[in-house]
């Protein structure tokens, strides 16, 4: 009994800590606050009216994938992971905005903050359709460049078809107020 319980208590332990220090790192003095629309700060610039951070990142599916790949396009980025809850209930209306406006030019490019497999995995099960990029210290990273210090997840940042930041929110997206975002971008389809 003992021998069986000890390694669960390690694993218990380990876990415990990694939270602790995740949760330090990513909230110690950045004031995480309720979920909000915002304005966020690029390098003490407004990130809104800025052209959008290059990237390049892995996609679930082993494509490499640049910010550039979408010029052109109204482009919808959700900074998402399987563990956030909050994340995982939009998906279902973010593949819903993606079939009804990407004729019209939207692309919905989800960037999961987290291990590729369990990303590739639950992409698979709920059926995602759209780009689903993956990291680790990358995607915090890129997270805190599109404009979120804080890490909090969702985030969401909607980009005009010139590669132009027009909208950001952290927290839980609405529809109706995205919808409307997203057709002001679009040419009031």
């Amino acid at each position: 009994m003992r021998r069986r319980l000890l390694p669960i208590l390690t694993t218990a332990v380990i876990a415990a800590a990694a939270g602790y220090f995740a949760h330090d790192y990513f909230f110690a003095e950045r004031g995480a606050g309720p979920a909000q629309s915002q304005a966020v700060d690029l390098g003490g610039k407004p990130l809104m009216g800025q052209r959008r951070p290059d990237y390049t990142l892995g996609s679930v599916d082993g494509a490499i994938v640049s910010a550039s790949d979408f010029d052109g396009q109204v482009v919808l980025v959700n900074f998402w992971a399987t563990w956030c809850a909050p994340c995982r209930e939009e998906m279902p209306m973010l593949m819903e905005l993606r079939h009804r406006f990407h004729d019209q030019g939207l692309e919905v490019v989800g960037i999961a903050l987290d291990d590729v497999a369990r990303a590739r995995d639950f992409a698979a099960e709920i059926g995602i359709d759209y780009p689903v990029l993956v990291g680790s210290t990358d995607v915090m990273a890129m997270v805190r460049l599109y404009g979120n210090d804080s890490g909090t997840l969702p985030y969401s940042v909607l980009i005009d078809r010139d590669g132009i930041v027009r909208w950001t929110l952290l927290g839980v997206l609405e529809q109706e107020s995205l919808v409307d975002e997203i057709q002001t971008l679009l040419g009031g389809t």
